[in-house]
């Protein structure tokens, strides 16, 4: 009979432990959900300022163009 009693506390004491288990797996996947979350908000921040970056790039070039074109106009025109 104390073996059964025995094999009964094992049983017990390995259910606990399944359950303190499978509550911290829960927790790993929620947080892991979170991380991936926030993994996505940084790559669109990041995207976000690429783009801007870009535009920025673009405008100074175009900015660039239009004043060497008036000044090349200013020059040509300016000595005769």
């Amino acid at each position: 009979m104390s073996d059964l009693m025995e094999q009964a506390r094992e049983l017990a004491t390995h259910a606990s432990e399944i359950r303190h288990l499978q509550t911290d797996m829960d927790k790993m996947v929620q947080d892991m959900e979170e991380i991936k979350k926030s993994l996505a908000e940084i790559n669109k921040t990041l995207s976000e300022a690429r783009g801007g970056w870009k535009t920025l790039m673009w405008a100074g070039g175009a900015v660039s163009a239009i004043t060497g074109i008036v000044g090349f106009l200013m020059g040509h025109w300016g000595s005769k």
